[in-house]
């Protein structure tokens, strides 16, 4: 459900998982476009799917795949008068590409983002990763605000950034986890993988709030009367 565009209106967007991929496969020369979505609403909207398949043409025989799996995968997303948010939480949730199907590309225990714009308050954004994180089966501490790469010797690396927050005077977005790709299945007929997966993503903008009454108009002055 779209909000309905207006000057004044606040606006906010959630969304669990993004894929912006490129597949290369070992038998064509053409790559094959990964962009999938899980939960990707805009006020206002709820969803709570907890798992995505996918499929590929000239991947496993063009077999679904699993992309996320996830125990909570919520996003909402509203928007009233006075206050627009967007929240995310994600639980116990794998991610994989294509070519991997044992070797997940990510293991989360918790994510969460949220973002809230209201009217006379300054926007605000926030995102956490709790608990443990495992990147290609290796368990990884990230740094908040900064950039944690991983490398798996005949598979690939990933770099990963936490808790990407921007606000403006009207505007708020949260990233939770932002991966940067490249990996090398050289199975199940992908040569490899290039992109960006964006995990646990809230935004919002501030409502104008309520119109403002129009200034009345200036008397005008009435002509001087003519003399008889």
């Amino acid at each position: 459900t779209h909000a309905t565009d207006g000057g004044g209106q606040g606006r906010a967007s959630a969304s669990v998982l993004r894929t912006d991929l490129d597949v290369s496969l070992l038998n064509k020369t053409v790559d094959v476009p990964l962009t999938v979505s899980l939960n990707e609403v805009q006020a206002p909207a709820s969803a709570h799917q907890t798992a995505l398949t996918a499929r590929l043409d000239g991947v496993d025989g063009g077999k679904p795949f699993s992309v996320l799996r996830a125990d909570v995968a919520k996003t909402d997303a509203t928007v009233t008068d006075e206050k627009a948010e967007g929240s995310v939480d994600l639980a116990r949730a794998r991610l994989h590409v294509p070519g991997l199907p044992l070797l997940s590309l990510i293991e989360v225990d918790q994510v969460t983002a949220k973002a809230t714009c209201a009217t006379g308050r300054a926007p605000a954004a926030a995102s956490d990763v709790l608990g443990a994180v495992t990147v290609l089966g290796r368990k990884v501490t990230l740094t908040a605000g900064g950039t944690t790469e991983v490398k798996a010797p005949g598979v690939g690396e990933v770099r990963l950034d936490l808790s990407r927050r921007t606000t403006t005077s009207r505007t708020a977005a949260a990233t939770a986890l932002e991966l940067k790709v490249s990996v090398n299945p050289l199975k199940l007929n992908v040569a490899d993988v290039e992109g960006t997966v964006t995990l646990a993503k809230a935004t919002c903008e501030t409502p104008a709030g309520a119109a403002e009454e129009p200034a009345p108009a200036a008397a005008s002055t009435p002509p001087p009367a003519t003399p008889a």
